[in-house]
């Protein structure tokens, strides 16, 4: 029995943006918790940002979470 898991590879197709390093990776290379995706394509991923932003935007202006 191991005493450390080796991570999981990466599936190539997967992409994700680091959150950490602000860059994107295909498969998995960093914690889950720094990471946004999987993504289908490289072009998804380097947009997380501003997709994670367009959506912070629509709940700020959604009447349901104004209280």
């Amino acid at each position: 029995m191991a005493l450390f898991k080796k991570p999981a590879p990466g599936k190539p197709g997967e992409w994700y943006y680091c959150l950490r390093h602000q860059r994107v990776e295909e498969g998995p290379e960093c914690r889950a918790a720094d990471r946004m995706g999987p993504y289908a394509t490289r072009e998804e991923a380097a947009h997380a940002m501003e997709h994670a932003a367009d959506r912070e935007r629509d709940w700020q202006d959604d009447p349901r979470w104004n209280d």
